[in-house]
């Protein structure tokens, strides 16, 4: 007899791959959140699992998500902040109603069809990047905690999207942040908080006004487009929300080598304090840093680390995640750097 997984399901390429992988052990079954009420999604995997066979149910967490992750996202921008999404979706909303709903079934193991590994190092399990470089996911996992990691399966693992991508004559896949549905940013920031969209100054870092832009909600640091400046080649390098205005300057400018870190999640605090190894990752507009941790310190909230190599934009809001080869050890998000 098979063991059961549960597996969530959005009736997309890789979703439907993960069940061809699991199905050769495991008695699949699959699990859709409805998130955004997408009613052809939904309709999309519930065929999807039946031309699969394997069970299939649907959880309405609509308002559990406009909570946790929508009103998260839009307040994060009106505040000067990079939201990551993906980043609280997958510790809060995703895997934690997977596991929910594994609970209730008395089922043991989970899985997604997220590109990445489960590695178990000095009886604790990790987040390790996926065999397919190009499209591992282990970025946006950093939050979650062990006793996840333990129940999960990861049968896209070890998989090549190009190859998985050719097994489907019409590719269905989410591209970008999911609720948005190919709307801009900040289109849909405009829609739901038309208040947001408030002009005000392009300021130069020592004071000079230099231009106009559409609401401080729409900038974040490093941006090189979409205000108006009299002077080339200038980029974001502040945003102030209490007077309503953006302030930009040169690319030497958003180097920094020492980032505060707050709400991490950290696997093993002894490793990630003695290590000499371990590489940092901020995705996003700006270059990820080189090199290793150079230092690690404690704080009240977190961490204070200082790198070898500076990053160049990086905003608070977003994570700061660490690599000790290819397991990531811990995360946190950016509260401030200098």
């Amino acid at each position: 007899m098979k063991h059961r997984v549960l597996l969530a399901f959005s009736g997309g390429i890789d979703s439907i791959t993960s069940v061809g992988q699991l199905l050769t052990e495991w008695d699949v079954e699959t699990l859709t959140l409805d998130t955004i009420g997408d009613a052809d999604m939904i309709r999309s995997a519930s065929e999807s699992a039946r031309r699969l066979g394997v069970r299939h149910s649907v959880l309405d967490v609509q308002e559990e998500f406009k909570q946790q992750i929508i009103n998260y996202f839009i307040e994060n921008y009106a505040a000067g902040r990079t939201p990551a999404p993906c980043s609280v979706c997958n510790p809060l909303i995703k895997w934690r109603y997977l596991i929910d709903e594994a609970d209730r079934r008395g089922i043991e193991h989970v899985a997604t069809g997220h590109y990445f590994n489960v590695v178990e190092h000095n009886g604790h399990h990790y987040v390790a990047r996926a065999d397919d470089s190009r499209k591992d996911q282990s970025y946006y996992l950093w939050g979650l905690k062990e006793q996840v990691l333990r129940r999960a399966l990861t049968p896209m693992g070890h998989m090549i999207k190009a190859e998985v991508r050719r097994q489907f004559s019409s590719p269905k896949e989410s591209m970008g942040v999911c609720f948005l549905r190919g709307e801009s940013y900040r289109d849909y920031i405009t829609r739901l908080r038309p208040e947001l969209a408030r002009e005000g100054d392009v300021v130069s870092s020592n004071g000079e006004v230099v231009g106009r832009h559409a609401g401080v909600a729409f900038y974040t640091i490093g941006q090189k487009r979409g205000f108006e400046c009299r002077e080339a080649g200038m980029v974001v390098v502040g945003v102030d929300v209490e007077r309503n205005r953006i302030i930009v300057g040169r690319d030497a400018e958003l180097y920094h080598s020492t980032l505060e870190i707050e709400h991490c999640n950290i696997i093993d605090t002894e490793e990630f304090m003695q290590s000499d190894d371990i590489r940092v990752v901020v995705r996003g507009i700006g270059r990820n840093p080189e090199g290793f941790l150079r230092r690690v310190e404690p704080t009240k909230r977190g961490y204070r680390i200082l790198l070898d190599d500076p990053a160049w934009a990086p905003a608070v809001g977003q994570p700061v995640v660490f690599y000790r080869q290819n397991r990531v050890v811990g995360g946190g998000f950016l509260a401030r750097y200098y």
